[in-house]
Formats: C-alpha cells, structure tokens, sequence
C-alpha cells in the first residue's frame, strides 16, 4: 500500500535546516536566519518545512516506549509485561506509579514533544516568507502546523499539567529564556491549545477534498475533532456538542478487528492518525510494534504494554472488541500467525500488531507500516454521547451507534448517572491501548477507585499528573515549581 511521502522522507536540504537548530527543549540560541532559506522558497520547499513537524510524531522520544510507558502501562488497562526481570528502566515503575521525577519516560516524552514544538515553530516563522511558494498553499501548512502544536500541547497538559508554552522560535533574550523555562497555568495552555484549532479549523480543507498525494494530512474534521476532546477535558459541554456535531463525512469501519490493518489506514472512520511505512525507504513510528510484540518462544518483539486481567474481564459477552483488542497465547492471529501457549506473557496488545506477511514490510522490526491511530469518529459519537448527558439532548443514539457496531444490543441503562457510567465505560472498551484510559480516569475522577480495584496506589493529589523532568526543574532555577508530591 503507497504511504503519503511526507510522513516519510525528509529531504536533505530540510534535514540540514532541523539539525542547525537544537531539538533541545531548553536551547534559547536564536535560529532566526537560515542560510539557503532560498532553495525553499517554492512549494516544495514549504511542504518540506512541514513534513518535519509531522516526521516527529514517528520518533521514540514522542509516540513509543515512553509514551506507552506513561499513558498506557500506567493505566489500569495494561501491565508491565516482558519478563518480570526486565522493568524497561522505569516501566515497572510506572506500572506501580512509583515513578519520580528521574523516570527516564518523564525526561524522554518532555524533549520529545518540545522538540515537536521546535520545528512546529520554525514552520511557522519561514512559511510566511517563502513568498514564491503559493499563497493559498502557504494558508493551508499553517493550518497543518497549528494542528499539529496544538496536539503536541493536548498530550503535554495532560501529562504534566501547565507547562510553558514556547509560542516562537526563542532569541536569545531574557524574555525568550523565561519562556521556555516558566511553566503557565493549565487554564492557559487549554487557551493556547484552543487557540491554535480554532486558527486551524478556518485554514484546513476537509478530508475529501485531499487528493491521493495528500492524504493523511491534518483536515477540518481532524481539528474539530482535537478541539472536542479539548473541551471535553473542561467540561464545556455546549462546545463539545457543537463541534462534534460539525463533523460529517465520516462513519463507522464496518469490522472493528479490521481499524488497525493497513488495508484500513485513513479509512472512513479516521480522523487523524500517525503514518507509518514498512517499505524502502521505511519511515516507521520508531519502535511501536516492535516492543509490544510478543517476547519469548515463538515471539516478534519485547513484550511491553501487555493487556490487563482488568481490561479482559470489563468486557461484556459478545463484544467483538476483546478479541479484536488483545491478543492471547495460544490463538492464530488475522495473517496465520500461531502465537505460541508458551511465550512469555499470556496476552498483547494487538491494536500494536504489525504482519510481517500480509503488510508492507522490509525486514526492519523497528520500522513497521504500523499507523496510530490518534482521533477516530468512534470517539466523536461518544464525546457526544457524554455532553448531551450532562446538560441534555439525545445521548443513547451515538452511544448505541458504537454498542452495535461491536455486536452489542442497545444500552439498557436509565437516567443520567447510570448512562455517564454506561458511556465512560463504552471508551474504556472501545478505546483500549489508544492512549486515553489514564487521562479518562483521572478526568472522571474514577482513578483513585479504579486504581485500587487493580492493585495499585493511586494518591490524590499527586497522581493526577506526572512529574517534570528533574533536569528541567534544575535548569528552570525556580521559574517552574515541580508538581505536587514528587
């Protein structure tokens, strides 16, 4: 299957630009002039800028181990895995949640997401005086970049709470280095987050309006999307309900088992994913499959992120979703794969699953053809299921919606708290292993509850967020006060 090239390939002029300014999230050098910024100065040169800021997302410091470290192996949803003695550094840790602020997936996933926020910032300081490049063009990048910041900010403030928000290319004045070192309030980096979308809700064309070349790129639908869940994380159920309700075009996959195959990348029901590509040259998200797969006798990979008894028992008979959700010792997979009684763990995830025979692929373990899917439309019917059953409307249709295409009858459940509570368990089931079950939690104020139901610890008041890097907290010299507890 032919991947879009800019989730791909960086060209060479473009990489030379990257490397000349640090991906350092604490670099203040100023990176304000570019030699040969003319060679760029053109549409090629303008996509080129871009494919950076999406190229990112592939890397292990933003959508791998650690990231599966901190927002699914933390979860009730999944464990530890791979051998018990192998803790992947700090993953026993933060399946635990004895994690502090030396974690290496703390200081990993900061650098990394402010390094995304580097090059989303260098876009958007050249774009604008790439002049030979057209216009309309030029619009719609910014659109992309906006978009892409702005997820990279979702998953920073929920993870660390309020950070700074670095909105420029940083100079080298004081001001600029009290930006990058002073953390904002929650409420403004949602401000900020909202601010971006919204900019890019009015520069992105829909989906449908992409041609084969592009498709992949952020749309319309993807930023309404995004904006919702930002919503839904304050609690505006008004602004859910509108946006979601603005989103059309998009449907439900008709067999869920079928969502993570490639056959099915980009398909009617996504609304934004990360591209992988298996083929040559591969540019796959670094790691991903590889760690998740099954470790030991007949195993493909290092066996993290393991699904949990908690997880496996939520679901009702009959729901389509655990099988197609978790992958157990003993089955044969969708390709012919025999996963072996005696591998080392007796579940996976296989939402992370790569097939090496019925999938593009190179022999590269690393770089598989496997897309993240990171907003489905899934979501959108449940986010608005869950506001049009805090302050009214029709919230069991879009709920139902969801129920039977899993092969589930309708809900039964009556009443405004035994329906939030039918839908808040919809998500965990329909969205295991897609990186939202931690911040579900904690959201709904479940966690502490839920926590302790699987064995685990959870201390209000800490536990909400996650620590900052101790080399940040160092390096800030007081401007940013580390987080509670830790």
């Amino acid at each position: 299957m032919k991947k879009i090239i800019f989730a791909i390939l960086i060209t060479a002029g473009l990489t030379a630009i990257v490397a000349s300014c640090s991906d350092d999230f604490l670099d203040v050098r100023s990176t304000e002039s570019i030699e040969g910024i003319d060679e760029f100065n053109n549409d090629a040169g303008a996509k080129s800028f871009v494919t950076a800021v999406y190229a990112k997302f592939l890397d292990w410091n933003v959508s791998s181990f650690s990231w599966n470290g901190i927002t699914s192996i933390a979860s009730d949803d999944a464990d530890k895995g791979s051998d018990p003695g192998d803790t992947g550094t700090d993953k026993q840790a933060l399946d635990m949640l004895t994690h502090d602020a030396t974690s290496i997936s703390v200081l990993e996933l900061f650098e990394g997401c402010y390094q995304t926020v580097n090059r989303a910032n260098q876009a958007l300081l050249y774009l604008p005086q790439l002049n030979n490049a057209d216009p309309v063009l030029r619009a719609r990048l910014t659109g992309e970049v906006k978009f892409l910041r702005a997820l990279t900010y979702f998953n920073l403030v929920r993870v660390y709470g309020g950070v700074p928000i670095v909105d420029h290319v940083p100079g080298a004045s004081q001001a600029d280095l009290d930006m990058t070192l002073t953390a904002k309030t929650k409420q403004e980096v949602y401000d900020f987050i909202e601010q971006d979308l919204l900019a890019a809700i009015d520069a992105l064309p829909e989906k449908s309006a992409y041609g084969a070349a592009d498709i992949g790129r952020a749309s319309k639908g993807a930023a309404r999307g995004l904006l919702a869940k930002v919503y839904l994380y304050q609690q505006r159920w008004g602004d859910v309900i509108t946006q979601c309700e603005a989103i059309t075009g998009y449907g439900l996959t008709p067999d869920y088992a079928t969502i993570w195959r490639e056959s099915q990348e980009n398909n009617i029901e996504s609304l934004f994913e990360i591209q992988g590509f298996g083929g040559d040259p591969s540019r796959g998200v670094e790691g991903y499959s590889l760690t998740q797969g099954g470790r030991g006798t007949s195993g493909w990979g290092w066996g993290f992120n393991i699904p949990s008894l908690s997880l496996v028992n939520t679901y009702e008979p009959g729901d389509v979703r655990k099988d197609a959700t978790i992958i157990f010792a003993g089955e044969t997979l969708w390709d012919g794969r025999v996963v072996s009684s005696l591998i080392a763990n007796p579940r996976y995830n296989e939402k992370a699953y790569a097939s090496y025979t019925m999938e593009t692929y190179n022999g590269n373990d690393n770089q598989t053809s496997k897309n993240i899917r990171v907003l489905r439309y899934a979501e959108v019917l449940l986010m608005l299921a869950e506001a049009r059953n805090e302050i009214g409307g029709d919230a069991i249709t879009p709920l139902n919606q969801v129920r039977n295409r899993a092969g589930l009858l309708n809900t039964t459940a009556s009443g405004q708290a035994a329906l939030r509570t039918a839908i808040w368990h919809e998500r965990r089931v329909e969205l295991a292993f897609e990186h939202d079950r931690y911040f579900d939690l904690v959201r709904t104020g479940q966690a502490q509850a839920a926590f302790t139901a699987d064995g685990k610890t959870f201390t209000i008041g800490k536990n909400e967020l996650f620590p900052f890097p101790q080399r940040f907290i160092n390096e800030a010299g007081g401007k940013t006060a580390q987080n509670p507890g830790y």
